[in-house]
């Protein structure tokens, strides 16, 4: 699923053209039965556009009527022979938008957000490992091998039973170890009782001992809590990172470093692929403008481009940004930590200068 999202997203940025009269609908559908949003929308909209932007709106709309689904993202026009869809398992926000390029901020905000992470239940003789993907459970794979009971006897017999039963954990935990090296994903959650679950990141290689977040105390029977907890607690890791990416923009600020922020500055960075990480706050969106003729973006408001003479639209500049950062594969972290306000509201860790 997160792939899948990676994917669109990256697509979605790369539709952009020269052309002005281009329009693309992009629709965040939360409920499908909900007509009342949808009606209002399509009515303002008709209200709005005219001439050939009025008849591939409507035509657009007809394309895309029998696709939509609850919490669906679509993007389309019929003029363009255009069109993507993606299902998502978490709510939508309802959203309607008709611009010169599809609307990617909430498909953004969406990818940072819900962290995809693999959570790995373990005992001496069970294991269970959770796919977790934007928010939900996404697959699951059991492991279970019959390991024999501790010997309550003592002399030799004890001694190679024993052997014998940690044998066969370690075993098993190497089937489990070889599962999850297929399965993991950037972030892992290592959860069961007692001292098993330590041994088994012991037997981790280091490139899956690195992706390890937290390590969690619990039976293997409280499953429906575990996976409660470990939502829980990759959004907390999630909350920190946004606010240590914003700590480090401002160090880097402090040495005059490779840091940039403010609106203009992190749009001419991003458009020049410097930017690595780009940070964002979430609700903030600033008005400006945009000319399709020699694709210049500025914030505030113009008619008609100083540069070229031709007419310009409006834009939400954050998404010009957004959309240059997925073409240069820069990392994308929405946050609300206040410090990102003091500095423009928007900012970037370098690669260059």
């Amino acid at each position: 699923m997160v792939d899948d999202l990676e994917k669109i997203l990256r697509e979605l940025s790369d539709v952009y053209d020269f052309d002005s009269s281009d329009s693309y609908v992009s629709l965040y559908i939360n409920k499908k039965s909900n007509k009342k949003f949808l009606d209002r929308r399509i009515k303002a909209c008709k209200t709005i556009l005219k001439g050939e932007d009025l008849k591939n709106f409507l035509n657009t709309i007809n394309d895309i009527e029998e696709k939509i689904r609850d919490n669906t993202a679509i993007f389309a026009s019929h003029k363009n022979n255009f069109q993507k869809q993606i299902s998502l398992p978490i709510e939508l926000e309802n959203l309607l938008v008709v611009d010169s390029s599809p609307y990617i901020r909430p498909l953004a905000r969406i990818h940072d957000e819900y962290e995809s992470f693999t959570l790995v239940l373990v005992s001496s003789n069970y294991a269970k490992i959770f796919s977790i993907s934007l928010g939900k459970l996404d697959d699951t794979k059991q492991l279970s091998k019959d390991i024999m009971n501790k010997h309550k006897k003592g002399g030799c017999s004890q001694a190679r039973f024993n052997r014998l039963r940690r044998g066969a954990i370690k075993a098993f935990l190497s089937e489990v170890v070889e599962e999850l090296q297929e399965r993991a994903d950037d972030r892992i959650v290592v959860a069961g009782p007692g001292i098993e679950k330590n041994h088994f990141i012991d037997m981790l290689p280091k490139a899956l001992k690195d992706k390890i977040v937290d390590v969690i105390d619990v039976n293997v029977e409280d499953e429906g809590k575990l996976l409660k907890q470990s939502f829980n607690l990759i959004s907390e890791k999630e909350k920190e990172r946004s606010s240590e990416a914003v700590q480090h923009l401002k160090e880097e600020i402090l040495r005059d470093g490779l840091a940039v922020y403010g609106l203009n500055e992190t749009l001419e960075a991003v458009k020049n692929g410097q930017v690595e990480l780009l940070i964002i706050e979430k609700n903030y969106k600033p008005r400006g403008w945009i000319c399709e003729h020699c694709q210049v973006v500025e914030e505030g408001i113009s008619n008609t481009c100083p540069y070229c003479g031709n007419k310009t639209s409006e834009v939400d500049i954050l998404e010009e940004i957004l959309e240059f950062a997925e073409r240069t594969d820069a990392e994308i972290e929405f946050t609300d930590d206040e410090g990102i306000s003091d500095l423009g509201h928007v900012g970037g860790i370098l690669r260059f200068r």
